[in-house]
């Protein structure tokens, strides 16, 4: 007598991609089979305009191979590439013309949307902007309501250029918990337009304006085309017989409802790589667990139809985590993604022979592989032709016999070297790691990799995806402002978690197995009383989930809109075509010639430079100062438009010159969202007006770090004051208060007269002051009354100040930390970018290497306008971290604490033992590189799980040979009783306008 069948939970999981769709039924309760609970699985080619049809294809086939068990399935979960790949494309028959309009009455002008876009993508997407009424300020308070007449005319202008997409940008708009701007204004422009797509910025993103507007339209770009996908996979289900939930499977893993992905289509941009790494660890194919095994980093290499995207396999199993930001087709977004790297080369990218070389894509045959491949008989060569007729037993190889050895090998040679740059821009260390090669497309690679120990092609790699995408959890967040004052900080964050655990369950997971795997807590600058908090919570899928994307037989219309991509307009730039070719550090000269006047040697600074400076001054900013990029965009932009910026060392500088100095005050989280104005140049100029000074010789920064390294590159821009900038600061690194510079502690009384300015029009001059510190003081209150985020304009000084009390050569600094970076980077030698920083600045004696480790804690505070808090880094296991450098750090084991008041103030280690050693205290400088990139993290980067390396360089004897140096800028200036030590011995910075001075550009 037969036993009784019991029912299982079955589920399906889709990869939908340009070229093929993959699909596989999986029974996760047979997890320990050899096959892993793959009970069957299918691999089409997306043969249609409708993408559909493949879904029916490859989902049938697989209910076909499992017999009668439609009624068994769970759920359907389907990760695409089709969104991702329309922007890597730049397929305007697939993207829609965006316009954007910020909501801000005086800032963010200097910086429009878009202009963190590549050209070619913006070319494309940019459809409008405009600037309306709105915005906030930090503390909340609106910094102009916002005026219905100024929506409606813009609504006018929308509907005139025929633009079905918008975003609603808002300064701060994340933290409106009032007037919902955003809200408001979509309200008012769906009355008017309602066709047209309207996304709200806050409800894509987080703090930071640029990233987040940036999402946004990449959201609403796409929006159009995912609704008509998601209707496409509903109505293939319908005409399945299968009566079950749809999700979509998001960037981290988990899944999302069809209906809400439909809106937020950006949250699934990624999750096609994301799901193939999610697979490849599934499957097993990371590490096999045999006893003895060396474990290592693994690279998965997933080659679909059209783009390739590669990622880093921890031995742990999960994806290698992004930086703080994450960049997708060359646009900058905050937003949590696994470290991916994605290039145009698929089973159906275009060849086109150039004679001495050949191109390889980026643009595709897509879903028409078996039309248009000439090994299926069609007219256009693809990399799967090449394959073929290189011995692949694919189609009419007959076909392809015309194709020659000599195309055969160029075509071999240029994937293996596209392959090669993808992956050594992914490693950490030269050293070679195995690669995973998942995906169908893998077919048209070389087994053989430099730089690779081996070519591993595992059981299931060509619907690995598909794997991924079944075996997805749930996710349920909160991301809120709570109010502190008469709540304790403990209920606070006990009511985020239950929320985020109640999200979770309402987004369809199992409450038996959930677990909250983020809690974090961020105060808001100079805003009291208030914290944002963020939660996560993940588990697993519960079976009785039943969500409003079940297919339901009468509510949804058949699609009624084919997926246009019969053909594609495809835009990219010949340089882009080409590649990102390698820079020759060796030969760059940065252009320094002799003033036809003066004789006087300047440093006209190129783009390159520019970069390299930005790089640098965020790492002398030891966390503090700002991110500069609004800063480097501003000058980029102004380069471009024909401008320039001059450097000029301390030495040629006439000794009754006049010098202006100044920098930005203030909160970073204002800079992020206001992008920063004229706020400095408006203060120069009014304190130029009261002193009756009709101009001035040169410009100096107030300090070095973070964005005020480059603020008075502003100021002296041709675009500005068109003065030279010095080689030079008043910190040699970035400090909390503008008492805490060189020239107070060598002479007091040269703070005042100051004016600071708002950007809005508000400006208020000091002129008077009994000692430095009060200044600080009085200006900082001021700065929270007009809106936490100044310009400052200072006492103009003299050449003999300059000389015996500035910092030297720290633009030059800059500029050498971050060629150093950028070198480092191209040549895949991040895992030694520290000791090669420290060899710049002046070797061993000077700098060091404090520790290396995860950071596992962060506290923040804020407390009279200051960001207060620490960082705890713990050593990470050994297969945590890419092995290969060339120093071990001071420090071993245990793990090193990093107090911060807006800058890093002291680096304690405590060991296994309980033993604690002060590896370096200010006035030296600590900085926290991002282990993955080189680059700097500034206090708001902060956060748990970042990989980092902790640098420590000595600073200027400006501030150490002195008792009042260290009264204002050591330990005891942050209420810490610590005896200071040198970290080594000071080596004053080579100028880079001397040493290049009459050089060839």
């Amino acid at each position: 007598m037969g036993s009784v069948r019991t029912k299982r939970a079955l589920r399906i999981g889709v990869d939908v991609g340009g070229t093929n769709t993959d699909a596989v039924l999986l029974d996760l309760d047979c997890v320990d089979q050899p096959d892993r609970g793959v009970l069957a699985f299918h691999k089409t080619p997306t043969t249609s305009p409708n993408v559909t049809d493949g879904i029916e294809t490859a989902v049938g086939n697989v209910l076909g191979q499992a017999g009668d068990c439609v009624s068994e399935i769970s759920c359907l979960i389907v990760g695409t590439t089709h969104f991702l790949n329309a922007v890597i494309e730049r397929d305007s028959h697939r993207l829609s013309k965006v316009a954007v309009v910020r909501l801000s009455k005086s800032f963010t002008k200097d910086i429009p949307p878009f202009s963190d876009f590549p050209p070619a993508l913006s070319n494309i997407l940019h459809g409008y902007h405009a600037f309306i009424d709105g915005g906030l300020h930090i503390d909340g308070s609106q910094e102009a309501p916002v005026n219905k007449e100024q929506i409606l005319r813009e609504c006018e202008e929308i509907e005139k250029r025929g633009i079905k997409a918008v975003v609603i940008s808002g300064i701060f708009s994340p933290i409106d918990q009032h007037f919902h701007q955003e809200q408001f204004v979509r309200r008012i422009m769906q009355e008017r337009l309602p066709d047209v797509d309207i996304v709200c910025s806050s409800e894509v993103s987080n703090i930071g304006l640029l990233e987040r507007e940036n999402a946004s339209i990449l959201n609403a770009s796409i929006m159009k085309f995912a609704r008509r996908t998601i209707r496409g996979f509903r109505a293939a289900m319908r005409r399945l017989g299968l009566d079950c939930t749809l999700f979509i499977s998001q960037n981290d893993g988990t899944v999302i409802d069809a209906h809400l992905a439909a809106k937020l289509p950006i949250k699934t941009f990624s999750s096609g790589p994301t799901n193939s790494m999610r697979g490849a660890a599934y499957l097993g194919l990371g590490r096999t667990g045999t006893a003895g095994e060396t474990h290592t980093s693994t690279i998965v290499v997933d080659v679909g139809g059209t783009t390739t995207d590669c990622g880093v396999l921890l031995p742990s199993g999960f994806p290698r985590a992004a930086a703080a930001y994450v960049n997708v087709a060359g646009v900058t977004m905050n937003f949590s993604m696994p470290h991916l790297e994605s290039i145009g080369l698929g089973g159906g990218s275009i060849i086109r022979d150039r004679g001495n070389d050949v191109s390889i894509g980026p643009d595709s045959v897509g879903y028409q592989l078996t039309e248009q491949s000439k090994v299926f008989g069609g007219s256009i060569l693809t990399t799967t032709d090449v394959a073929a007729a290189g011995g692949l037993e694919i189609g009419d190889r007959r076909l392809v016999d015309h194709i020659t050895t000599e195309t055969i090998q160029k075509v071999q040679a240029k994937t293996k070297k596209m392959l090669e740059r993808v992956i050594d821009r992914l490693k950490l260390t030269p050293a070679p790691l195995p690669v995973l090669l998942v995906g169908g497309g893998s077919v048209v690679c070389p087994l053989e990799l430099d730089g690779v120990s081996q070519v591993v092609v595992p059981r299931f790699h060509s619907v690995a995806n598909a794997v991924g995408a079944a075996i997805s959890r749930v996710c349920g967040s909160v991301d809120a402002i709570y109010n502190i004052a008469d709540v304790p900080l403990s209920e606070v964050l006990e009511d985020a978690k239950s929320q985020a655990l109640a999200n979770a369950v309402g987004a369809g997971a199992d409450p038996r197995n959930l677990t909250v795997v983020e809690l974090d807590t961020l105060p808001i600058p100079y805003v009291s009383g208030q914290i944002r908090v963020i939660a996560k919570a993940v588990g697993d899928l519960s079976l009785d989930y039943v969500a409003d994307s079940k297919v339901r037989s009468e509510a949804e219309a058949e699609v009624d809109e084919a997926l246009a991509e019969e053909t594609k307009d495809v835009h990219l730039s010949r340089k882009e075509e080409s590649g990102n070719a390698k820079f020759d550090f060796d030969a760059y000269r940065p252009l320094v010639k002799r003033n036809e006047k003066s004789g006087v040697p300047e440093w006209f600074v190129s783009e390159t430079d520019l970069e390299w400076l930005s790089i640098g001054c965020y790492i002398l900013g030891c966390a503090g100062g700002g991110s500069p990029k609004s800063e480097f965009l501003k000058l980029r932009d102004q380069l471009r438009g024909g401008s320039s910026v001059r450097i000029i060392d301390s030495s040629s500088l006439r000794d009754d010159a006049t010098i202006y100095w100044g920098g930005m005050m203030g909160s970073p989280a204002v800079s992020i969202e206001r992008l920063n104005s004229s706020e400095c140049i408006t203060a120069v100029a009014d304190l130029m007006e009261y002193l009756g000074h009709k101009s001035f010789d040169a410009i100096m920064g107030l300090e070095i770090g973070g964005a005020n390294g480059l603020e008075p590159l502003l100021i002296g821009s041709s675009h500005a004051f068109d003065r030279p900038v010095i080689d030079a600061d008043w910190m040699g690194r970035a400090y909390p208060t503008y008492w805490q510079t060189t020239i107070a502690v060598h002479e007091s009384g040269q703070l005042t007269p100051c004016a600071i300015a708002s950007g809005d029009g508000k400006t208020i001059i000091m002129t008077k002051s009994p000692d430095d510190e009060i200044v600080d003081r009085a200006l900082r209150a001021s700065c929270s009354e007009m809106g936490s985020r100044v310009g400052m304009a200072a006492r103009p000084t003299t050449t003999d100040r300059v000389r015996s009390f500035g910092v030297i050569n720290t633009l030059s600094l800059s500029w050498r930390i971050g060629r150093t970076v950028a070198r480092a980077q191209q040549e895949s030698t991040i895992h030694t970018v520290a000791e090669q920083i420290i060899d710049e600045v002046g070797g061993p004696t000077t700098a060091k290497i404090l520790f290396r480790g995860k950071i596992t804690a962060v506290e923040r505070r804020i407390y009279k306008g200051h960001s207060y808090g620490e960082i705890t880094i713990s050593q990470t296991d050994k297969d945590e971290e890419e092995q290969g450098h060339e120093r071990p750090a001071v420090a071993q084991g245990g793990v090193v604490k990093i107090p911060f008041k807006n800058e890093n103030i002291y680096a304690k280690h405590i060991a296994v033992d309980g033993s604690e050693t002060y590896l370096a205290t200010v006035p030296d400088l600590i900085s926290v590189l991002d282990t993955q990139s080189g680059c700097a993290l500034g206090v708001p980067e902060f956060r748990y799980g970042l990989l980092v390396t902790v640098l420590g360089i000595t600073c200027s004897p400006r501030w150490s040979d002195t008792k009042r140096g260290m009264e204002y800028g050591g330990p005891e200036a942050f209420g810490y009783k610590i005896d200071y030590k040198p970290l080594g011995v000071f080596v004053e910075p080579k100028s880079v306008v001397l040493e290049y001075a009459d050089a060839t550009a």
